[in-house]
């Protein structure tokens, strides 16, 4: 079992314990659709997919969160912020923007990379290192407007 799926579990067990009853309803939701995938994959899923997953679940969540806020839905909206707030209690430390910037143009510079029809490869290797940590639309954006000078 992977550690990520452990982690979720031993937190599903201690919330119990706790009787943190709306806690362990957003842990079970999550440990469900890790599961679900799991089944439809036939295998077990691996810390970086189980990362994957619970990214997938935070952009849901972001997105119905500034939905519920737009239509001044603020019941739904805390709801939404405290299932954001449980799930990133998982996710690997963020990196900011100066340390990701700097990993972008070394990468960059690393393969030599001049112009956007290299933009594909350089955002593959991009998004192994920083699996997790960062988002991928935000990498986008940084790696082509540095291509793009």
């Amino acid at each position: 079992m992977s550690q990520l799926k452990q982690s979720l579990s031993d937190s599903i067990k201690n919330s119990m314990k706790a009787r943190e009853l709306e806690r362990v309803k957003v842990l079970r939701n999550v440990q469900s659709v890790v599961k679900q995938i799991e089944i439809d994959r036939q295998t077990e899923l691996d810390d970086a997919q189980v990362l994957e997953v619970l990214q997938k679940q935070l952009k849901q969540r972001h997105e119905s969160l500034t939905i519920f806020t737009e239509n001044g839905r603020d019941d739904l909206a805390n709801k939404e912020q405290f299932e954001i707030d449980i799930i990133n209690e998982f996710m690997p430390k963020q990196m900011d923007d100066a340390e990701l910037a700097a990993l972008v143009n070394a990468e960059i510079a690393e393969q030599g990379a001049t112009s956007m029809r290299d933009m594909g490869s350089v955002m593959g290797v991009l998004k192994n290192k920083t699996a997790g940590r960062a988002d991928p639309a935000l990498i986008s954006k940084l790696v082509k407007d540095a291509l793009q000078g």
